[in-house]
């Protein structure tokens, strides 16, 4: 989407002349120089194919139509293998590098909080062979401990190089590395160590005293802690037979034992590599068990999508490598010779939490050419720059605004743009330190306009991936000349891709003109399934009868015409509403996310309503720039509390939603505002930062509660009165004389209209019903009323009629007088179909007596229907 500029008409014009001037004077040149003849040829050409032509079938990468990669060097078909050739190939190489703490400072904010700084120095090396023998020395060190080859060893530690030298001590050993998130709380921390039976956890000396300290009594197994970084200063309040050593400690035990005449188990390509914990987005942590030939077919099929790939790429790492993204990604660098920088998110940029003012962050030190990062990252530098931008003067903005328009008009023809990306992109571009030329992007969908700035305003491709955890990571990634948005790109070499009719949600492979379904993936990088959840297991995987091993993601997507898939929908992300339609939560979250004012969002709906509900983390600079506009005062817990700011808010996001060409049913109708930000610390949102629905439901449960009791989102139906005189004002209004007359006579049978008007109260108020809802309601009453009275004139004229409401949007007065005339209808002829609020010839009575329903002028005395919470009785 282009940016809005103020300038003047005239000076417009003159401007767009010289660029077209420019653009003929430069473009031969550029086009024989640049070579974009042949990446525009590549961007167009089909990237993949379906194996047959039958509905649903597999599609795969052109690359891989006959066999499907497994291996990525001749021979290597396990991980020590892999990094034994690596060593090999790249032997004095830096491989692993660390950023000196020059100095540590306390820093006063002023709301009275303390944050750590620090300032920082270069990065200090190790090479290939430095980390391949701290790595054996530190595997025979874990086995002078007792630990057993296929034996369970857990990770519990921050992103660092010691993780990955340790994480190669196990792959060596055919120890089964247990990773978890560093930012998982107790409860799922303890489950998993409890379900593996570890008796060995490496960690760092923070999250020993802050995390394992609480929950070591609970896991009664543990025999050894290793801290990765030094021994902690006090370890006496652990229990008895646990012991605390350090990663050098077991190095020095490895390095001295004696194992020349001990033949080491080396693994095999069917063993168990990883057990990788899953963030828990969904519920409590599983256990994905990842061999070693998933791990190597995975990152086979990742290094084949970045070109050139080798010594020269360096890769900052910052991510949690208890995630698949990085881990993958650090073993794909690790296997072509490129070096892997340390970071974390709190000091990844100059102006990152950490990092003391005037010092440099690691971006800036580092200078990568290679960077994953997951959507939340990248929205949030989005929105940063564009801050940034919208703070500058006039002139300023309009040229960046006018820089940023010309070359998205360019990147969408396959074009570049030199000249902008030298004088206006530069500075932009040094955020991330000037040198990135691939980005990778997972774990989540990336919107299409964060996806169009990165690709403008830091010169670079976009590589966006989609895989699970339970794939290895792998599945797709786009191409690097592919500039498309919204997509996610072909098949890996290593797998393909098949999309399975989902008939709840409207899906089908066959669908025109792209065909639609669950996603299913396959392929050696597909994993073995869930540790100790066999139940599980069975419901996410399945094999064909050829053998091939299938994921069932519980994505929807489509393929379009060159191969390359789009996701579209989740499973888990619909909702169906009280009234019928779905609603996907992640759609409604992707419209909003971008706005300046939003830092964070999470749709809420109920099958039991027939709304949407947003939690919002505001912006807090763009929240109290609107208090203040609106003239509202007060502290930041008090402006996210306001009614009215709720409401101010909520109008910035309905007028999005709509733009965003969201159904009415699909844009939140009511917002809760919070003060506090969405953090892995919190347990809102996992360490890729997805948001965690069932925790965040249960967090702002009273809101919801709260909410649902206000008579707009309210299910209970209205008193009997206040519909008759909103009905009455309606015919008086709208509602021909004659049809007025008619329904006054109705009154005379007030209690039955009462009960029909009672028993629809399942359908939301109808004020507030689409006109897809509307539709959907009147059908219904129509039908029981051609079983009872079926030809009739008036009935045919209330059709006619209804159609001609329906048309113009009058939506509410067609259910209305639908839903309560046709039961009029049905009580006027009553020696066919007395009081039947349900027709016989259509959903069955209400209620049932031992006489025949037909002759009936009256129910018996004292009868009761019920139906649901509502009971009618007759006098």
């Amino acid at each position: 989407m282009k940016l809005k500029h103020n300038i003047n008409p005239v000076l417009l014009q003159l401007i767009n002349f010289i660029v077209l001037l420019y653009s003929l004077v430069t473009y031969i040149p550029w086009y024989i120089l640049s070579g974009s003849k042949q990446a525009i040829a590549k961007a167009k050409q089909v990237k993949a194919r379906p194996v047959n032509n039958k509905p649903g079938g597999a599609y795969r990468s052109v690359n891989s139509l006959h066999c499907l990669a497994s291996v990525l060097y001749p021979g290597c078909d396990t991980l020590d293998k892999v990094f034994k050739y690596a060593k090999t190939k790249y032997k004095d190489k830096k491989l692993l590098g660390t950023r000196e703490i020059l100095k540590e400072e306390d820093e006063i904010q002023p709301s009275g909080k303390v944050f750590k700084k620090v300032i920082l120095g270069k990065y200090t090396w190790l090479s290939y062979e430095d980390v391949y023998i701290k790595a054996v020395n530190f595997g025979n060190g874990l086995a002078v401990l007792g630990q057993q080859p296929k034996t369970n060893i857990a990770i519990f530690c921050e992103t660092r190089a010691e993780w990955m030298i340790a994480a190669q001590a196990c792959f060596m050993c055919n120890y089964q590395l247990v990773t978890l998130y560093a930012t998982l709380g107790g409860p799922a921390i303890v489950h998993g160590l409890n379900e593996t039976e570890v008796t060995t956890i490496i960690t760092s000396k923070e999250l020993m005293q802050t995390k394992l300290k609480e929950i070591v009594s609970q896991v009664p197994l543990l025999r050894h802690i290793i801290t990765v970084d030094g021994k902690p200063t006090t370890w006496s309040e652990f229990p008895k037979g646990v012991i605390v050593h350090t990663m050098a400690s077991v190095q020095a035990m490895g390095a001295k034992a004696d194992t020349g005449n001990k033949q080491p188990s080396r693994p095999v390509p069917s063993d168990i590599a990883v057990i990788m914990y899953t963030s828990g987005s969904t519920g409590i942590p599983k256990g994905v068990m990842i061999s070693h030939c998933n791990i190597i077919a995975g990152i086979t099929g990742m290094a084949e999508r970045i070109p050139n790939l080798g010594e020269k790429d360096i890769y900052i790492g910052y991510l949690p490598l208890a995630h698949v993204l990085e881990l993958s990604a650090e073993l794909v660098c690790l296997s072509h010779g490129c070096r892997i920088g340390y970071s974390s998110p709190q000091t990844l940029a100059d102006q990152s939490s950490k990092i003391k003012k005037g010092s440099k962050g690691d971006v800036t030190t580092l200078k990568p050419t290679l960077m994953a990062a997951v959507p939340e990252i990248m929205d949030r530098i989005y929105k940063n720059v564009m801050n940034k931008v919208n703070e500058m003067t006039s002139f300023q903005r309009n040229l960046f605004i006018l820089a940023y328009n010309y070359k998205m008009e360019q990147i969408s023809k396959g074009y570049t743009t030199p000249l902008c990306d030298s004088l206006i992109f530069r500075k932009v571009r040094l955020l991330l330190g000037g040198k990135i030329r691939v980005l990778l992007c997972g774990g989540a969908p990336l919107s299409a306009a964060t996806q169009r700035f990165m690709n403008i305003c830091f010169c670079c491709p976009v590589g966006q991936g989609y895989g699970l955890t339970e794939s290895a990571g792998a599945g797709t990634i786009t191409e690097v000349w592919d500039y498309t948005t919204g997509r996610v790109g072909a098949p890996l070499v290593c797998c393909e891709i098949k999309l399975m009719n989902w008939e709840e949600g409207g899906y089908y492979n066959t669908d025109k003109p792209y065909p639609r379904g669950e996603i299913l993936i396959g392929g050696q990088n597909v994993t073995v399934g869930y540790y100790k959840n066999e139940a599980r297991t069975r419901k996410d995987f399945s094999v064909d009868e050829n053998g091939q091993r299938w994921l069932h993601t519980g994505d929807i997507g489509e393929f379009h015409h060159d191969g390359c898939l789009k996701i579209i929908d989740r499973k888990k992300d619909l909702v169906k509403l009280q009234a019928g339609e779905y609603v996907s939560l992640g759609k409604v979250e992707a419209a909003l996310k971008n706005l300046p004012l939003v830092d964070n969002i999470c749709a809420y709906a109920s099958s039991f309503h027939s709304y949407v509900i947003g939690f919002v983390v505001p912006n807090q600079k763009e929240l109290a720039e609107l208090a203040r506009k609106k003239g509202f005062k007060g502290t930041w817990e008090e402006i996210c509390n306001s009614p009215e700011m709720e409401k101010e808010v909520l109008k910035v996001l309905a007028e999005a939603a709509m733009a965003a060409n969201l159904e009415k049913f699909e844009i939140p109708v009511k917002i809760r505002l919070s003060p506090e930000p969405w953090t892995p610390e919190t347990g809102l949102v996992t360490d890729a930062f997805k948001l965690k629905r069932k925790e965040l439901t249960a967090f702002y449960q009273p809101d919801i509660d709260r909410i649902h009791k206000m008579g707009l989102l309210s299910n209970c139906t209205f008193d009997f009165t206040i519909q008759f005189f909103f009905m009455f004002k309606i015919v008086l209004y709208i509602v021909p004389v004659s049809l007025g007359i008619r329904f006054i006579v109705d009154i005379y049978f007030f209690d039955k209209i009462q009960a029909a008007v009672q028993l629809w109260g399942s359908l939301p108020a109808p004020a507030l019903l689409s006109t897809r809802t509307a539709f959907e309601a009147f059908v219904p009453a129509l039908q029981r009323c051609t079983a009872c009275q079926l030809g009739s004139p008036l009935h045919i004229f209330l059709i006619f009629f209804g159609v001609f409401l329906f048309y113009f949007g009058l939506d509410f007065v067609c259910f209305y007088f639908f839903g309560v005339s046709s039961h009029a209808l049905c009580n006027k002829n009553k020696s066919t179909c007395w009081n039947a609020l349900h027709c016989p010839k259509g959903c069955g009575q209400l209620y049932r007596t031992e006489k025949s329903h037909r002759g009936r002028s009256t129910p018996p005395r004292g009868a009761v229907a019920e139906q649901g919470k509502i009971l009618l009785k007759w006098k």
